[in-house]
């Protein structure tokens, strides 16, 4: 949308702000001159005059303007931008517009930094390029500089924070990203014109989702198909770990979470339901995940997909798949959990790897106390598999290749060898865990899929892939598969799923005895 003439985009940006679009939400926003505010497309109040409404594709923009966020649709409860958030603009040709958009989404995505805070310089180290370069691409597609791009994600994040959570002022601006409270003060005042405290008068309730909690909200753009990712969740839940409800009014999951803060392991729960009339997730997580606030929203947007953009998806995918456009790709809380549970899946059916999965958790995982029926467990983390052995492993019925890629990737996780998110450098990432025992070119895509949040991995050797696609070759089917889905990319995970959607559609006697990689669709 950056690169559209200023005339056209802003004509469609007021039909879509007319007819408060939810489709369009986060992907652009709307300054009004006469009240100096910006508000998403989907704000409530009396729609602004045509001529009195400026458009930003970016709330930075709109910021940098001189507008202020309005504090009844509150902008930093959009959706990222499809392009930005979520997934790379990997359809670009251009260099320097690739760059520019992979530049955003690392400035997006805590999860993408760790314990460092990012910056400039290693955001240009990160992309390989210098930082004046770096400065000159994202200025000519954003408008902004890197600077105040990410300035305005941690003061939006600092709004969210202050309205939704009793976290003091001190510990939002440390959790924020802001490196002293004058410091935050100081540049909240300046854009919004108000004291931090005064965005607390009319805050929620942050008790409201479940005893000892706090709650915040997350949007989505619709279509969304809640029921068929629920349900992908269900058949897969473990024990102890996860709980998930399909129910008219209650549908969501449930969930254990451990996560490393600053060398500081913080360990709770968390429950995301969704409100489907409203198109966005109710999150409610435990007091002790509190200073990791912002990692937990990032990773349950990953989870969840949240940050998908069905308009750029559907456009490439409709007419292969007309009855998928609400299916979103099912993402994990933790990269490392999925990669272990990928390795067990290998060449067994869901039920099966469940099974497995199910004693791992029983026999490693760390007991905790929640207030929500079925959390009892956390999955075990690197550190614990790491020390486990073969014999350990082989009483749970694993096998003796998949005990050694467990062991192998629990030790290279455990020693900072390899990260497991949506922020970790593709390629590297791929390479890494091709070079491990027991990871082929199907576990790594399903990884690539589901851990890191690629939208155009494909796992070519999937079996129900080939069925769902109907390849006939059968001397070549991985080759077969890669030039269907050619005309996929760049959302070729997407189309995966839609795949496997369909065949788990069709009619018991079309569906095949499935030999391999049954734990995928």
């Amino acid at each position: 949308m950056t690169a559209a003439p200023a005339q056209p985009f802003d004509d469609a940006c007021y039909l879509a702000l007319k007819a408060r679009d939810a489709r369009f939400d986060g992907r652009f926003f709307t300054g009004v001159t006469s009240t100096g505010i910006y508000c998403r497309p989907v704000c409530r109040v009396r729609t602004p005059k045509r001529e009195n409404c400026r458009f930003f594709p970016h709330a930075a923009q709109a910021e940098l303007a001189g507008f202020r966020p309005c504090l009844r649709c509150r902008p930093e409860l959009a959706p990222r931008n499809g392009l930005v958030g979520s997934h790379p603009a990997w359809s670009m040709q251009d260099a320097s517009s690739i760059l520019a958009h992979q530049a955003a989404r690392l400035l997006d995505n805590p999860l993408s930094w760790g314990d460092s805070a990012p910056g400039v310089a290693a955001l240009a180290q990160r992309l390989g390029i210098s930082d004046r370069h770096l400065r000159r691409i994202f200025e000519a597609h954003f408008g902004v500089s890197p600077l105040r791009y990410l300035q305005t994600r941690r003061l939006l994040c600092a709004k969210q924070l202050l309205t939704d959570t009793p976290l003091p002022v001190a510990q939002v601006a440390n959790v924020s990203g802001f490196a002293s409270v004058r410091r935050f003060n100081t540049v909240f005042v300046g854009h919004y014109g108000l004291q931090p405290t005064q965005f607390r008068r009319d805050r929620a309730v942050a008790s409201q989702g479940a005893p000892g909690g706090i709650s915040v909200q997350l949007a989505y753009r619709p279509p969304y198909d809640v029921a068929a990712m629920l349900s992908f969740f269900q058949t897969r839940q473990l024990a102890g770990t996860e709980v998930v409800t399909l129910a008219p009014g209650q549908s969501g999951v449930a969930r254990t979470l451990s996560v490393d803060i600053a060398g500081q392991r913080l360990c709770g729960w968390l429950s995301a339901g969704f409100d489907e009339a409203h198109h966005r997730v109710n999150l409610t997580m435990s007091e002790s995940l509190m200073t990791a606030l912002p990692q937990v929203m990032a990773a349950v947007r990953h989870l969840l997909d949240l940050d998908a953009d069905p308009q750029a998806i559907n456009a490439v995918l409709h007419d292969d798949f007309p009855h998928g456009d609400g299916l979103r790709l099912p993402g994990t809380l933790d990269g490392f959990e999925l990669a272990v549970r990928a390795v067990l899946g290998q060449q067994i059916s869901v039920a099966a790897a469940r099974t497995l999965c199910n004693r791992l958790v029983a026999r490693f995982g760390e007991p905790i106390t929640t207030p929500i029926s079925g959390l009892t467990r956390f999955f075990p983390g690197a550190q614990v598999l790491a020390q486990a052995t073969g014999d350990d492993l082989g009483q749970l019925g694993i096998v003796k290749q998949r005990q050694n890629a467990i062991i192998a990737l629990a030790r290279a996780v455990a020693d900072g060898q390899l990260t497991l998110h949506p922020g970790a450098p593709l390629a590297p990432t791929l390479s890494n865990l091709q070079a491990l025992p027991g990871f082929g070119d199907w576990t790594v895509q399903y990884i690539a899929m589901r851990a890191l949040g690629w939208p155009d991995a494909f796992p070519a050797g999937d079996v129900a892939l080939h069925k769902a696609l109907a390849v006939q070759h059968e001397a070549h089917l991985a080759k077969a598969a890669l030039a269907a889905a050619s005309a996929w990319q760049p959302w070729r995970s997407y189309a995966v799923m839609r795949a496997w959607a369909r065949l788990s559609d069709a009619p018991p006697s079309a569906k095949p005895a499935f030999k391999a990689s049954e734990y995928s669709h």
